[in-house]
């Protein structure tokens, strides 16, 4: 969003702009004047400047950093974009003790106060982020960020009133505040653990950093910065491979969410650094022992409470260093994990399981764009019970329950501020828990990713869930992996024939077929009888082309064989949803015809939606063609009748999405006119801006592109945005056809 551009509508007093003085009115280089008619058209390379509203910028790598660090200021910390200014310029003094100036990417003053050096009370210093490098690079602390600390501190020394500094670049981030303990000679500036909110009336900066005076709700940029930094860290600085480092980082992750468990509960906070542990740690890369000896007895508390559900054994071990612990615990001590946005918290956690968990036997993990539609078009309904059979490391289940969690809430959600949807998602937390207890299951081959899958769940609903260690094409007949005797404890939910709703990617490809003793599953019922239909054989055609079943298959690749168990798992009326490979649904061959003739006599077919490449290529790095293909199970009865009168013709939905919101680098990509300009909205966002530690919700008048994106959630889904989606279409589809579908239900019109 960084391309927005803001108005405020105050019925205190009428929109104005930032007034500045001295050079700090004039045109930087990148900056363009907008015509007194309203915004021009917008270049490839520009945005609508965050702060200002009425300018539009080049969109160079700097200005990127400068335009997500002015929203967080904004959504995260409260402080009202009309007291920002970038590149203000600032008098210093160079090396040389000459008089220059230097420009504050941006500055933030006394709330209300003209634009002018002594109202200045914050400095903000970005720079472009680095290029990823192949190598492993470490993330500089404090001790080796002089430079950088130096740079801001002596644009804070020309400003009497300046208290706080940060700088970074989208991998480093510091904090700095004015030593009130300076002397007349020598300004001495100090590391903050993060910002006060608001203009920091109320903040104690000696103070403990878990205090509820400071700790916040985070910003969905920020806590993505915070997870990512602190993962780099351990990768980078304790030389921990990606997976390893994963696994280290959310047991500390854990640790914390726990100590806010105790919180509420009434105890005193663990996970916590004081200000000399911040100052001791600027110093030296050594941490605080105290420090993280508490992260360690939490670490230990975790694995008890959660020992009923076999989440950990004595292999989990917390095995950072000092320095680590107490890194980490800088990054995390300020904010408040269980007051977060679940979306926010989602969205981090799924970025940092993407980036270092991969699976090795054909998996994809499915990006976000195809798995909130699948779910959307699903549709669950409170009571039903959700597998995903391949859950990997659980997008489905989170993607579930985020969905039922927006059903709970209010009509008026999209006008709600940031901070007041944050508010109103915490509230029914502890419903989804107990919604993730009883109805969404997860299982995998992979140990790992079904242990990622419930920490993500963990994350969303202090509740590990129901992910099970299984082999899901032989449960519940077979098997002997660890998760096989936790799963059949729920087989009143999951066993065979029971489930209302199924959805998942499973693993493609010939290169891994399945083979052995568990291809006899498909083919024969439990009391040894052969099963009528089963996709476990050889096909071929006869001369006058009708396909021709031979004899058992020695090997069927896994996507195929995941068809028909999706089937057998779902109850006569269930729901699949399920991501195949192109070649299944247009295939000319016999073994595909016949995948197609099984779906054909076992269910009806609701909706087959076609995938752009660049979905995958972008979100799980693999070049595939893929559909996206929704079923339901036909009851006895109705396959009776087709017996007896014949197939029945019903309208299919059918969709080939071309626009996914972004190319195949994964440059975004925005709604365009006939002209080739960008189509840009108006619309209306409120937000909470903290004036002497009191949230006043504002509302503020933006202008945007539009996100060309055609699998767009309905939760996603701005009011301005009036292009045609994937999701609204099938909606109208149902409403039309509703009395010539045989599978239409009430709920597929939500």
């Amino acid at each position: 969003m960084a391309e927005e551009q803001l108005d405020f509508d105050l019925p205190e007093e009428g929109p104005r702009k930032p007034e500045a003085s001295g050079e700090a009115g004039k045109e930087s280089a990148d900056v363009v004047s907008e015509a007194h008619a309203g915004p021009r058209k917008l270049g490839d390379d520009e945005v609508f400047d965050y702060i200002t509203g009425d300018k539009v910028v080049k969109l160079t790598e700097a200005e990127k950093v400068r335009q997500h660090i002015a929203r967080s200021l904004v959504q995260q910390y409260g402080i009202d974009p009309r007291d920002m200014e970038a590149d203000f310029s600032i008098p210093v003094l160079n090396d040389a003790g000459r008089k220059t100036r230097r420009r504050a990417s941006i500055a933030i003053f006394k709330h209300r106060e003209k634009h002018e050096l002594k109202n200045l009370q914050r400095v903000v210093v970005t720079k472009p982020r680095p290029k990823d490098s192949r190598t492993v690079s470490k993330i500089r602390t404090y001790a080796h960020a002089k430079a950088q600390i130096d740079e801001v501190g002596q644009l804070m020394l020309a400003a009497p009133d300046c208290q706080y500094g940060m700088w970074t670049d989208d991998k480093d981030l510091y904090f700095i505040r004015r030593d009130e303990d300076s002397s007349l000679f020598e300004t001495k500036y100090r590391p903050l653990l993060n910002w006060p909110r608001g203009d920091a009336t109320s903040f104690d900066a000696q103070g403990d950093a878990s205090s509820l005076a400071i700790v916040r709700r985070a910003d969905e940029r920020m806590l993505r910065f915070a997870f990512r930094r602190c993962h780099n860290f351990i990768h980078g600085n304790e030389g921990l491979p990606k997976d390893a480092a994963f696994w280290q980082f959310l047991y500390v992750l854990f640790a914390k969410l726990h100590d806010e468990r105790r919180v509420r509960e009434g105890a005193e906070p663990l996970f916590r650094i004081d200000s000399d542990d911040v100052e001791a740690a600027s110093e030296a890369e050594a941490g605080s022992p105290v420090v993280a000896a508490r992260v360690r007895s939490l670490f230990d508390e975790v694995k008890e409470f959660y020992a009923e559900q076999q989440m950990f054994d004595e292999y989990d071990r917390l095995t950072l260093t000092d320095g680590a612990l107490t890194f980490i615990t800088k990054q995390l001590a300020t904010y408040r994990m269980h007051d977060t946005s679940l979306d926010a918290l989602g969205t981090a956690y799924q970025e940092l399981v993407g980036d270092n968990l991969r699976g090795d036997r054909g998996q994809y993990f499915t990006p976000s764009g195809a798995v909130r539609l699948m779910v959307e078009m699903l549709n669950p309904q409170e009571g039903q019970t959700v597998l995903d059979p391949c859950c990997g490391t659980g997008g489905f289940l989170r993607e579930t329950l985020l969905h039922m969690l927006h059903k709970w809430m209010p009509d008026d959600e999209q006008d709600l501020s940031v901070q007041e949807r944050a508010r109103q998602e915490t509230k029914k937390r502890e419903r989804l828990g107990e919604y993730a207890q009883a109805c969404v299951f997860g299982t995998d081959f992979d140990p790992f990713l079904t242990r990622a899958a419930a920490f993500g769940v963990m994350m969303l609903t202090d509740i590990a869930g129901n992910t099970f260690q299984v082999n899901s094409l032989e449960f519940p007949r077979m098997g002997n992996l660890p998760g096989v005797w936790r799963a059949k404890e729920h087989l009143d939910r999951i066993d065979t024939g029971q489930v209302d709703i199924l959805v998942t990617n499973p693993p493609f490809g010939s290169d891994i077929p399945v083979t052995g003793p568990v291809l006899d599953l498909f083919r024969e019922h439990e009391n040894g009888f052969l099963k009528e239909k089963s996709i476990a054989y050889g096909w071929s055609r006869d001369e006058d082309g009708t396909l021709k079943q031979g004899k058992p298959a020695v090997s069927v690749s896994p996507e195929r064989l995941f068809v028909q168990k999706a089937v057998e798992w779902v109850k006569p009326g269930g729901r699949i949803g399920i991501v195949l490979p192109n070649g299944i649904l247009s295939n000319p061959g016999p073994d595909d015809e016949a995948v197609r003739k099984y779906i054909l006599d076992e269910c009806w077919v609701m909706a087959s939606v076609e995938l752009p490449v660049e979905i995958f290529v972008v979100g799980a790095g693999v070049n595939i063609l893929t559909t996206c293909l929704f079923l339901q199970k036909k009851t006895d009865r109705e396959k009776e009748e087709e017996e007896m009168h014949g197939s029945v013709d019903h309208p299919v939905f059918m969709a080939v999405a071309e626009k996914v919101g972004h190319d195949r680098r994964g440059n975004d990509l925005f709604v365009r006119d006939a002209r080739g300009d960008y189509v840009i909205a108006e619309y209306e966002e409120k937000d909470e801006i903290v004036v002497k530690n009191v949230a006043i919700e504002r509302s503020i008048k933006r202008r945007t592109r539009i996100l060309d994106d055609d699998l767009m959630a309905e939760r996603d889904r701005p009011k301005y945005h009036d292009r045609p989606s994937v999701i609204r279409e099938y909606r109208a589809f149902v409403k039309e056809y509703r009395e010539q579908l045989p599978w239409a239900r009430p709920e597929d019109e939500a």
